[in-house]
């Protein structure tokens, strides 16, 4: 024993805790390999729920964001149907105003025709009562010249 060489009894409790060891380490591996895979069970779980929670949220986006533009295509209608109404309004206005005014205007006319067919008219009996008193005059002329001439006569 005394030249270096290991005895049986050695080498047996050698190659005995060589065989411990390895299996303790084997064991050991074994237990962190499970341990990994739960833990990538785990995680793989972990990352299937955010990305759920993401598509979650993603499609949340779009119905936002649909409705958003929505809003706004409603908002433009509003506005745009306000203009056209305001439009129309103003447009009824304009033709109230217009149609006021040609009835003023007719108006006028028919007021313009009337006082110039009463100046006519007017006008008419003027020279009629203008012709008889002319003539009432020249009668009555004739009538004193007549008498003058009877007077002279006499």
């Amino acid at each position: 024993m005394g030249n270096g060489v290991c005895s049986r009894r050695q080498r047996r409790i050698f190659q005995c805790l060589l065989l411990v060891t390895v299996v303790c380490g084997m064991m050991y591996g074994g237990m962190i390999s499970y341990e990994m895979h739960t833990q990538l069970k785990r995680t793989e779980a972990m990352a299937l729920k955010y990305q759920q929670h993401q598509e979650s949220l993603s499609a949340q986006l779009q119905v936002y964001e649909h409705r958003s533009r929505l809003e706004k295509s409603l908002q433009k209608e509003r506005l745009e149907h306000k203009k056209a109404k305001e439009y129309l309004v103003y447009k009824l206005e304009a033709q109230q105003s217009l149609n006021k005014e040609k009835n003023q205007h007719e108006d006028l006319k028919r007021q313009y025709y009337g006082l110039q067919e009463q100046h006519q008219v007017q006008g008419e009996d003027h020279s009629r009562l203008l012709d008889e008193h002319r003539e009432r005059y020249n009668k009555l002329q004739q009538a004193k010249e007549m008498e003058v001439s009877q007077l002279k006569g006499s």
